[in-house]
């Protein structure tokens, strides 16, 4: 089994809502879709469905439907996830799809920022989604437009987790 580094990539991702005004390679869009593809489900049943937005007049569409989103309209690309909301566990499964789109497309050099703020019936008559499909995220992809400095800024690791018990500190 090859070993990558997939902790720098976690770790050093951020979400970016600027970017350049250059378009990404078809071949890495479709790595990016095929990530999200090869991400687990629960139960296996691979239940999402995703639609890829490139069009620039389909960017501003769904910047217009969103209260959080406006950004996207600079975006190269776009991927709505769709997820089956007969499935408890269907939020979950699109975060994890989510992830996976945006850890590889950060290893390739593309920034992406999420927007969870869908003015549903506006999306849906947009871009033709079936009733039984719940739009659960937007991910919008491109190449960041600054040179990307800094750091993250989280809580100490234990601040987060506890030993064995809600309360019990993590002694490390």
């Amino acid at each position: 089994m090859q070993s990558y580094d997939t902790f720098h990539f976690v770790k050093s991702k951020l979400d970016i809502r600027e970017f350049e005004d250059k378009p990404v390679p078809f071949e890495v869009i479709l790595k990016i879709l095929d990530a999200a593809r090869y991400t687990g489900s629960g139960k296996n049943t691979q239940h999402w469905r995703f639609i890829l937005v490139r069009d620039k007049e389909n960017l501003k569409k769904l910047a217009e439907d969103s209260i959080t989103g406006k950004w996207a309209i600079n975006g190269a690309f776009a991927v709505i996830i769709l997820t089956n909301p007969t499935y408890p566990f269907h939020l979950l499964d699109a975060g994890r799809v989510v992830q996976s789109m945006q850890i590889v497309a950060w290893s390739l050099g593309v920034a992406s920022g999420i927007f969870t703020g869908i003015v549903h019936e506006k999306l849906r008559k947009d871009f033709n989604i079936p009733n039984d499909l719940y739009p659960s995220a937007v991910v919008v992809f491109g190449y960041p437009k600054k040179k990307i400095i800094g750091k993250k800024n989280r809580k100490k690791l234990e601040e987060l987790v506890f030993q064995e018990k809600f309360g019990n500190p993590l002694l490390v």
